[in-house]
Parts: structure tokens; sequence; C-alpha cells
């Protein structure tokens, strides 16, 4: 989402790093291109104006003049306010009440439903909870078979009334919840393709009755500016305690993140990354402003393997390794774990310098690994446990039976022995003298 304004920025910050001296004249400069940065990034201009008179004021203060390296003094003002203005703290989904009560509202069109889904697949798997979704969408065709359908992929149960009257069924889905021990409680709402009196009266008397710990609303990122009238026009008649922001992994500008808290002083409390179940994060300021500026993100980078991957397999997996009695099979294993961690070039782009030494253009092709699997699982268990003894008419057989040519299956051979070499080398000790 701010793959523009990112580069654009981090040209700005290594012009600064390159200067002996801060002073007006070359702060004024490169402001200016800040300046420009953000307004094409459809920053509100006077969220921008405001952004730079504090960067300037603070970048010709006396702490910077006396700073040993102005430049890294200005890359840390420009980060700090980058912080504030996404927010400053970040602000975390509640989920200590029992049950915890989540309203969750938005214009038609905007992936509410599917943002119910993430969020309830998100607390189980992170938080333990038992989640229940509530079908209060009575309008919109077949928005009560999307959360149904949604409800089956995640094992999630899914209360509704058919087209009943939404006010009544909230009501009812409290009792339910609350017989049924269920301690986090979704509820999909209607959605209308521009803001109405009915819809409103309808959510407020849905507030009234449940009393939610969250209200949050969807906004779809690519809205632009207008998703700040948007949320103005929900906040007035709502106690929204929050916004998610969906397809952040568009290729949208990234002004309304920018724009939004400033604005309204409504939190970003969740971003959608992807259109998978699983593809929604907590909002961390920090983290994006480190990532607009180029400086990685090694803390989601860790969050995400932590909760993706089996750390039990991957520790016995390791033990081998440096046993030296890694086989295929291990790899085999080690493949269905990375492929949990989604695209890994969405990974990548989080490792910092990233855009420096060009990893943010990397493209791997799913297919790549798809073919490594098939060519294993047409191996037997005697052949991945000793691969030595795949010979030509082996690999014959193997190749035959994936539908590739010798050539891959001997491919992946040369290089799982590359992999045991480079082990074998960095268990010894001698790593530097391993010749790819």
């Amino acid at each position: 989402m701010f793959e523009s304004l990112s580069e654009r920025l981090q040209k700005v910050v290594s012009n600064i790093k390159s200067k002996g001296v801060i002073n007006e004249e070359n702060i004024s400069e490169i402001t200016r291109e800040i300046r420009l940065c953000l307004l094409e990034a459809d920053v509100n201009i006077k969220i921008v104006r405001e952004f730079i008179d504090k960067v300037k004021e603070k970048a010709l203060g006396e702490e910077v003049r006396k700073s040993i390296k102005p430049g890294d003094m200005f890359v840390k003002i420009l980060k700090d306010e980058l912080v504030e203005l996404l927010g400053g703290d970040s602000s975390p989904l509640e989920v200590s009440k029992n049950p915890t009560i989540v309203m969750v509202v938005g214009l038609q069109g905007g992936g509410k439903t599917t943002t119910v889904g993430k969020i309830g697949n998100m607390v189980r798997k992170k938080h333990h909870k038992k989640p229940l979704f509530v079908a209060c969408d009575v309008y919109r065709p077949a928005a009560i078979d999307q959360l149904k359908s949604i409800g089956k992929q995640l094992n999630i149960e899914v209360y509704d009334e058919g087209k009943s009257n939404p006010v009544e069924i909230a009501k009812n889905a409290l009792e339910f919840a609350k017989e049924n021990g269920y301690d986090y409680i979704l509820f999909d709402t209607a959605g209308r393709l521009q803001i109405d009196e009915v819809l409103m009266d309808e959510l407020v008397n849905i507030e009234n009755i449940i009393k939610p710990h969250e209200e949050l609303l969807v906004i779809d990122a690519m809205m632009g500016q207008d998703a700040i009238n948007v949320i103005t026009g929900f906040n007035e008649k709502l106690n929204l305690t929050g916004c998610v922001l969906t397809k952040m992994d568009g290729d949208t500008k990234g002004g309304v993140a920018l724009s939004l808290r400033h604005l309204t002083n409504i939190p970003i409390k969740l971003v959608g990354d992807s259109e998978k179940l699983d593809g929604i994060g907590e909002f961390y300021p920090d983290r994006v402003a480190n990532r607009i500026l180029g400086m990685g993100d090694l803390l989601s980078i860790i969050e995400k393997t932590e909760a993706e991957l089996d750390t039990d397999e991957m520790m016995s997996t390791a033990k081998r390794m440096q046993k030296g009695k890694f086989d295929l099979e291990d790899f085999l294993k080690t493949t269905k774990q990375i492929k949990k961690l989604g695209p890994l070039e969405n990974l990548i782009k989080l490792i910092p310098g990233a855009s420096k030494m060009g990893l943010n253009k990397v493209e791997i092709d799913p297919k790549i690994m798809a073919r490594t699997e098939a060519i294993i699982l047409s191996m037997t268990p005697l052949e991945r446990r000793n691969p030595d003894i795949i010979k030509a008419s082996r690999k014959q057989r193997i190749a035959k039976g994936c539908g590739q040519k010798v050539e891959d299956v001997n491919r992946l051979l040369k290089q799982f022995d590359q992999m045991k070499m480079m082990m074998k080398q960095m268990n010894s000790g001698k790593f530097g003298n391993f010749k790819f």
C-alpha cells in the first residue's frame, strides 16, 4: 500500500543523511520534497502543512544543531512525526471482557462480512476465544449465506434467524451466546451504498441493545479521502471505538491511513492485508512508520512465524540438521511449514533495507514450491530417507509419477546435496569456506 510513498521518502532520507550540516536552506529543500511525497500519497493538505511545520521546527532546534550526526537526527524526527500522525501508540482490540461484544459496521461492499470472519479467526488462534458470528444483515442478498460459508470454513457457529428484525436477532443472539458459552460475539450488521437515516437508526437500536465493547467501522482503503466523510458520518450517530482498513495489500496510495486518526480521532485497530481469512493483523503505528522509511519490520516477521509455524516440529527438524540426519522427509515438512506463511515476498519486504537491496521487487513463483513438493511426494518413504539410492531408473519413475522431467528431479537432488553440505560446513564452523 505504501510502496510508492516509501520509495520517495527513502530517497529523501538518503539525501538528508548525506548532508554534513543541517541548516534552514537544506531543510526547506528536503521538507519541500516530503510535502510533495505526502500530497501525491493523497494525504489531506491541512495535515501535510501541520506535519511539515512540526518537522521543520524540530529539525532546526538546538538539539539537532548540536547533534554529531544531524542527518540521523532528522530521520528520527521524521519517524517520530510519522508515528504521531498514524496514531502514536497502538490501540489493541478488546479481548478481555467475557463475553466480548463486537459490532462491525460500514458501507456495502467494504468487506464487513469477510472482516467478521477474519477477526473471529484471529481471536480464536491468538487469544483462544470461542467466537460466535451473528447475522444481522437481513437485506443484502446472500449476506447470511456468505457469513455461513465463512463460518463453515472456520468451523465457527453462525447465529441467524433469517429475514427477522435485526434488533430482535441481536437481542436473542446475546442470550444464545450466554447459554452456550461463547465468549467473543461478532455482530455482522447491514451496510448501504451510502449513509442514510434508516440504516443509522437501526444501528443505533442494535448498539443500545447489545452495548458493544468494540464498535468497528470497516473502511476500504481504496476510498481515499472520501473515507474521512464516511467515518465522520458514522461517528456522529454511533460510538465508534476504532476502524478496520481493508485492502491494505492493494495499490492505494495510503493517504487515508495517514490522515484518518488526525482528522477523526478514531484509531486504526486492524488492517486487512489479503483476501484470505487469516489476512488481518493489528495496526502498529511505529512498525508502519519503519516500513515507510525502509527500516523494516522484524517484529511482524517474528510474530507471523510464531503464529503460523509448528515450533516443536521446526525444533525437531533443526536438531536433525545439527546431527547431519536431515533428509527429504524433513525437507518436505519444512516446505509445508513455509507455505503456511503465505507469499514469501510479503515477508521479504519487511526485512530492514529490503528496498535498497531490491528485495521489495522480488517475485517468488508458488509453482516452484508446488513442483518440489510433487517430486518428493512421488518418491517412496525409503527414497526420501535415503536420497543416495535414487539412481537413473528411480529418477525416471519419480519424474513420470509427478509429471515432471528427469532434469527437474536431478535439480532438486543437487540443491538438496548443496543444502546438506552447507549445513555440515555451518556445524563445523567452516561456513566461510563453502563455495556455492
